[in-house]
């Protein structure tokens, strides 16, 4: 079924800053090892093989979805990777809608469908966040590298413009 969507973002696991560092961090990490490896037959060529390994780890998770948003005119569709539950939230039943930061950390990390004090939390990168607040009271907290664009349409639909 090929539908319309009036926002669409992906968000890949792989530019998570703070655990891209860390892996480079530790790529680096096993190249210098390898470097000052006294006997580099024995253990020198395990320490490059797991440097490059990780390196290229890192290079294809900057290729696999953590977070496919998308906006029908109902629905908001939150899609994880593999194996993960799909999540429908109503446009109808938000009551409120705000851009905020995700968090007050430097470092976060990646997380879908994450329940935490009653609020419900989905992120893969960057500061900024939408915070939709639903009529029974529930919360949601929605990362996203778009924030303008989503609270736009949100907010255009809770105040009945339709598109």
């Amino acid at each position: 079924m090929n539908q319309s969507y009036q926002f669409e973002e992906r968000q890949y696991i792989g530019t998570n800053k703070s655990t891209l560092s860390l892996r480079i961090f530790l790529a680096i990490f096993c190249f210098v090892a390898y470097n000052y490896t006294d006997v580099p037959e024995v253990n020198g060529d395990l320490l490059f093989f797991l440097g490059v390994a990780i390196l290229v780890i890192s290079v294809v998770l900057l290729f696999v979805t953590h977070i496919h948003t998308r906006i029908t005119s109902e629905n908001i569709l939150l899609n994880g990777f593999w194996g993960t539950t799909a999540v429908t939230i109503p446009l109808s039943e938000i009551s409120g809608v705000e851009q905020t930061a995700y968090s007050t950390y430097f470092i976060n990390n990646p997380v879908y469908n994450f329940h935490k004090d009653g609020v419900i939390k989905f992120y893969s990168g960057g500061k900024e966040a939408v915070k939709l607040t639903m009529k029974n009271g529930s919360a949601y907290l929605i990362g996203t590298h778009k924030p303008e664009a989503l609270l736009r349409v949100i907010d255009d639909h809770i105040k009945g413009v339709r598109p």
